[in-house]
């Protein structure tokens, strides 16, 4: 299995899904062993379709309030995942000066899904259960088998 790293910060375009989401998702898998966070470009409002979804597979979303990359308590992380292409633009212009991993995932963003709610919900666990696949990847639980 692949060394963890201390820290990631997921990023997305608003911290509203995409990001939120990832974070909830290694935290869960993780606990404390991996200091997570999620930012936005810009900081949008709570998706409580997110918290739906992740509840469905006992994946808690505890207190997520959106941010963006300048109200960042901490900017020290081993590895930066951005979710979409603006936010990747992002997470490289900030993370310039440091020794910091930047790694592209480009995922879809849920919300620009039209339909009624089982269209859309069904858009939001798409983009969950591929996170979950490519976060269970990328940061193997210990004990896992090898990817």
């Amino acid at each position: 299995m692949a060394e963890l790293p201390g820290s990631v910060l997921f990023a997305c375009t608003m911290n509203a899904i995409r990001s939120p989401m990832a974070a909830a998702i290694l935290k869960f898998f993780h606990g404390r062993r991996i200091y997570v966070d999620s930012v936005g470009v810009r900081a949008g409002d709570p998706d409580p379709l997110v918290a739906e979804v992740l509840d469905e597979v006992g994946i808690p979303l505890k207190g997520h309030v959106t941010q963006d990359f300048a109200q960042l308590e901490d900017d020290f992380f081993d590895i930066v995942v951005s979710l979409s292409p603006e936010a990747h633009h992002r997470a490289v212009e900030f993370m310039r000066d440091a020794a910091v991993e930047v790694e592209f995932w480009r995922m879809p963003d849920p919300s620009l899904v039209e339909g009624n709610r089982t269209q859309r919900l069904d858009a939001y666990r798409g983009l969950r259960d591929t996170l979950m696949e490519r976060i269970y990847r990328r940061f193997p639980p210990a004990g896992s088998p090898a990817p």
